[in-house]
């Protein structure tokens, strides 16, 4: 079962949002305002977190370089956010790990069970179907 299990659920949410680090790469964030991505994005960098916009169009987004993909980003990434369809998240999950992410994060509406699988299994937490900017402000509870 993945991480909206009750309680290894919000350990596991906890942990990432405090402290997995806060290097976050946003998977689909670009500069469209319109999108959750670039409203999530926004609420992270309120609590302190970095953004890395990773999107084909490689925009700048929140005051920060986008990249193409997570290959491209030149230093450590400890949070990789994903905003894309469930049927693409297992491959950027399967990126994240390659990459050496230390966890990953699928947003609403995201689920991929054997990605969250074989994330586990890389030993990286992993929550899907949750969002970051509701469970952060959660936290200070």
């Amino acid at each position: 079962m993945y991480a909206d299990a009750a309680e290894t659920g919000t350990e596991t949410i906890r942990r990432i949002l405090q402290e997995t680090g806060d290097t976050w790469a946003v998977v689909g964030l670009s500069a469209n305002e319109s999108r959750a991505a670039y409203r999530v994005a926004a609420v992270l960098q309120r609590f302190g977190k970095r953004v890395v916009p990773v999107h084909p169009k490689a925009e700048r987004v929140h005051g920060e370089k986008g990249y193409a993909s997570l290959a491209d980003i030149p230093f450590p990434v400890d949070v990789v956010d994903v905003f894309v369809n469930s049927e693409l998240a297992g491959a950027v999950a399967d990126e994240a790990v390659a990459i050496g992410a230390k966890a990953v994060w699928f947003q609403l509406g995201v689920i991929d069970e054997a990605a969250y699988e074989r994330t586990r299994a890389a030993g990286l937490d992993m929550v899907m179907d949750h969002c970051p900017a509701i469970e952060i402000p959660l936290l200070e509870r």
